[in-house]
């Protein structure tokens, strides 16, 4: 998730496990939800903004333990490039420890997992012809 400030492109960002991982927004699918639906759901839940959809970024999977049932699972995770709507981060949910803006050029470094920083490559490079579309078309 981005928006476009005085400072220039920031991105949104999540902590974790007591602030010692930063990730992206991600969640579980209820019932028969759309994952559209999901995301956007869960980007307002764990950021406390409310976005909208620019397109698909990409998609990640990974394994973790679920440690009430004591199994590992396989998590499939749809991306979306999403831009800010109205919000704050201070309004996350008690499942994030904090949640915070970061300057487009220095939030790769923040994110903890490697397939988050994949994510954040494409969603990058989307980010930047957006805003190079939207200035050609302004100016």
């Amino acid at each position: 998730m981005f928006r476009r400030g005085e400072a220039g492109v920031e991105v949104a960002l999540i902590s974790v496990r007591d602030g010692k991982i930063w990730t992206l927004p991600k969640g579980l699918v209820n019932g028969k939800e759309k994952i559209a639906k999901t995301a956007l759901r869960e980007v307002r839940e764990e950021t406390g903004i409310h976005a909208r959809i620019i397109g698909e970024v990409g998609e990640s999977q990974y394994w973790y333990n679920n440690r009430s049932e004591n199994q590992k699972c396989r998590k499939k995770v749809k991306f979306y490039l999403m831009e800010y709507v109205m919000g704050n981060v201070e309004d996350h949910d008690h499942e994030v420890k904090e949640a915070a803006w970061f300057p487009l050029e220095t939030a790769l470094g923040e994110l903890t997992y490697k397939g988050d920083r994949a994510i954040f490559e494409k969603a990058r490079l989307m980010i930047a012809k957006r805003i190079a579309k939207q200035e050609e078309a302004s100016g």
